[in-house]
């Protein structure tokens, strides 16, 4: 079919018409999906389920320590929950704290820790003029959130397929001692699926901040939420590259087993250098004696070693990975060679993202949510909600059915259509009525 972009306004005016009469066929039957979050779907929740059965009431709830995990202390997790998550993040133990059931809750209190009484003995930030934070952009809606939470001044770099435009971040934060930090999701990321280059992780380890007290804030959510056996991205281990490079305090590492077992009730991890965990242990000693201990153990019992968790991946691979190729394979089929749109094809994560004609985008979810396909609102993956070209669109295939996520995705690619029709035969009418005023002067 001829792009759109290419079409006269007699031929979009024809798309246009057929593509309304489509769409009207749902104001009779509309649907009832919602694609707005990166959830797991209930069948993947049932993978985990055993976790339920390695403990009951008769069973030993000590550590091999002799620790009981029934009571109080061991702040920064169990030694064998440690030694298994270690594995997970490419770490030492010794450079691990094990925490409750979510990483954003972690992120939020360094966040928090960092304003109220500054980083390893710096200046809290509450009492700077001014705290400006990086955004790679489009990114997790979330992070954005607790920085604009605590009035920080965003700044967006831009996504690139190696990972942000490492050139800027270089610049920016040599230049201006007001930044304290960068939100990153180096694997998989949210919401485009790319993972950094190796020159990027290198690039990051070897950054020289004005800042003392700058950290990377490097989620690294997706680090084994791959979709295929054999093509899956690797990324460089971004902790020992920053003590190869003599910048070992400059990063915090999170990740959780929020996708991996029970969103409600995983476990959040945090890897940073000892400076960095001292600092931190000194405000946990302050609030809390210690952290769910029986379900770290229920942890380590279900999956025994780093081999039960990689089995367990692929168990979740086998229930999304057609989801995602459903995705791409109507986009393709319904988009492909028209012009109006582009998208990722990530090898793993929970997300694809697209990108629409720009000034389409709030459109388009609009469009699709009146026919009844809930998506994750336009302008979320970036800071303040603001997409400047208003194009992005978050893609969040794991939750529905196979089926829902094929009708679910035939409607969106029917939104899309309409929408880029209307906007480029609005263009063309006010280009003619402009050079039809410009030809009266």
């Amino acid at each position: 079919m001829k792009k759109y972009t290419e079409m006269t306004k007699a031929e979009l005016r024809e798309e246009l018409d057929a593509l309304e009469q489509e769409y009207k066929k749902y104001s009779y039957h509309p649907l009832s999906l919602n694609m707005a979050r990166g959830k797991p779907s209930p069948e993947q929740l049932d993978l985990s389920m055993g976790m339920m059965d390695v403990l009951s009431s008769k069973a030993d709830l000590k550590c091999e320590d002799g620790t009981d995990c029934r009571n109080y202390g061991v702040l920064s997790g169990i030694p064998e929950a440690k030694e298994l998550f270690a594995d997970v993040m490419e770490v030492n133990p010794n450079n691990l704290i094990i925490f409750g059931n979510s990483s954003l809750n972690v992120m939020y209190d360094c966040i928090a820790r960092s304003y109220s009484h500054g980083v390893m003995g710096s200046t809290p930030w509450c009492k700077l003029p001014k705290v400006k934070w990086l955004c790679v952009v489009p990114g997790y809606d979330r992070h954005f959130k607790i920085t604009e939470y605590f009035g920080f001044e965003m700044i967006n770099v831009p996504m690139l397929p190696t990972g942000p435009d490492m050139d800027m971040v270089e610049k920016l934060v040599r230049e201006d001692e007001l930044i304290k930090g960068i939100w990153c999701v180096p694997k998989y990321s949210n919401p485009t699926g790319n993972s950094y280059s190796d020159e990027t992780v290198r690039r990051f380890a070897r950054l020289e901040p004005a800042a003392p007290d700058f950290r990377i804030y490097w989620d690294n959510a997706y680090t084994i939420h791959h979709l295929y056996d054999h093509d899956q991205d690797h990324l460089i281990e971004i902790l020992a590259e920053c003590k190869r490079a003599g910048n070992p305090d400059l990063v915090y590492k999170f990740a959780s087993t929020s996708k991996v077992t029970f969103p409600g009730s995983g476990i959040a991890l945090l890897a940073a250098s000892q400076n960095n965990l001292e600092d931190i242990n000194k405000q946990m000693t302050m609030q809390t004696i210690g952290h769910d201990k029986v379900n770290q153990l229920r942890h380590v019992r279900f999956f025994k070693d780093i081999h039960g968790i990689v089995e367990h991946m692929r168990k979740h691979a086998d229930i999304i990975r057609p989801k995602f190729e459903i995705v791409n394979s109507v986009l393709e089929e319904e988009l492909g060679g028209l012009g109006i749109g582009s998208w990722t094809k990530p090898n793993g994560g929970y997300f694809v993202s697209f990108d629409s004609l720009p000034g389409c985008a709030k459109a388009i979810v609009l469009a699709a949510k009146k026919a009844g396909v809930t998506m994750t609102g336009a302008g979320a993956t970036f800071p303040y909600g603001k997409d400047p070209s208003d194009s992005n669109i978050r893609i969040a295939p794991t939750y529905p059915s196979l089926e829902e996520v094929t009708a679910a995705m035939k409607l969106f690619t029917l939104c899309v259509k309409l929408v880029a029709a209307q906007k480029l035969l609005e263009n063309a009418e006010t280009d003619d009525a402009a050079n039809a005023a410009a030809d009266g002067e």
